[in-house]
C-alpha cells in the first residue's frame, strides 16, 4: 500500500497479538488466527476505498434551487449544510403512498439518531422523504428519534435528480460538497440489484447499517426469516 513505509505482513501482526482465551482448543486457535490475518486485510481494504473514495475528482455541480419542507418551515438546499463544508443526505422510503415507513430504513436511522450529534461535529446530516412533513414529524415522535433533521421533497425535484428519475419510492445516501460557495455532488451508493453477488440481498459497502456490523460478529449471521419491526411490544 506504502512504498515509503511499507505495512507489517498481516501474518506478523497475528503473531503479535498473542490473545488466548480459558479453554480454547489448539484448532480453535489456528482458526482464530487465520481469520485474524484476514480481518486486518478487510481493515486495510477498507482503508484503501476510503482512500481512493475521498481522491474522486470533483463532481457534477448542483445548479438547481431544491427547496424543501423542514420542521421549522421552508428551506432552500443550500441552507441543509449549515455552518458545514459538507453534507450527508439519507433519502428515507416513506413516500406519501406508503401507509407505514420502511422498517429496514427505519432500523437504520433509529441507529443514526444516536450518533447523529457526533456525525454532525464534522458534517451536515439530514433525512429526505417525499412524505409531507406532517407525516415525518409525528412518525419522529413515535419512533422517540431526537437528533436526526427531517425534510420533506414536496415536490419530488431532488428525489427525481439523486434518487429515481420515476420517483420510485427507495432509499438513497447521497454526499455534497460546498467549496468556494459552489455546491457539488460528492458521492452516492450506486450498488443495487445489479452489482449484488448471488444469495445475498442487494447491499452496499461499506454497509451503513449498523446492525448489520454486530450480526455479522455472531454465528447466526444475518439470517433470511427475520425483518426489523416499526414498533415492539413490551414484556413486563
Amino acid at each position: 500500500m506504502n512504498s515509503i513505509n511499507p505495512l507489517t505482513p498481516a501474518a506478523e501482526l497475528v503473531k503479535r497479538n498473542g490473545v488466548r482465551f480459558p479453554n480454547e482448543s489448539n484448532e480453535y486457535r489456528e482458526a482464530r488466527d487465520a481469520l485474524l490475518a484476514e480481518e486486518i486485510e478487510l481493515r486495510r481494504h477498507i482503508e484503501r476505498v476510503a482512500a481512493l473514495r475521498r481522491a474522486l475528482p470533483p463532481g457534477g455541480e448542483v445548479t438547481k434551487e431544491y427547496r424543501f419542507e423542514s420542521e421549522d418551515g421552508p428551506v432552500a438546499f443550500a441552507e441543509m449544510f449549515g455552518n458545514k463544508q459538507t453534507l450527508a443526505a439519507y433519502s428515507y422510503m416513506f413516500g406519501p403512498e406508503r401507509k407505514r415507513p420502511c422498517p429496514m430504513c427505519t432500523s437504520l436511522l433509529s441507529a443514526w439518531d444516536g450518533e447523529a450529534r457526533d456525525v454532525e461535529q464534522r458534517i451536515g446530516l439530514v433525512v429526505i422523504a417525499r412524505s409531507p412533513i406532517e407525516r415525518l414529524i409525528a412518525f419522529k415522535h413515535e419512533r422517540g428519534w431526537k437528533n436526526l433533521k427531517l425534510y420533506s421533497d414536496t415536490s419530488g425535484s431532488f428525489t427525481r435528480d439523486y434518487v429515481s428519475a420515476d420517483d420510485a419510492d427507495v432509499p438513497a445516501f447521497n454526499v455534497f460538497t460546498r467549496r468556494d460557495g459552489t455546491i457539488r455532488h460528492f458521492w452516492s451508493g450506486e450498488m443495487g440489484p445489479s452489482t449484488s453477488d448471488p444469495g445475498q440481498d442487494p447491499r452496499g459497502a461499506p454497509d451503513l447499517m449498523p446492525i448489520w456490523t454486530i450480526l455479522d460478529t455472531t454465528p447466526e449471521g444475518r439470517g433470511t426469516n427475520w425483518y426489523p419491526k416499526l414498533d415492539y411490544e413490551t414484556t413486563e
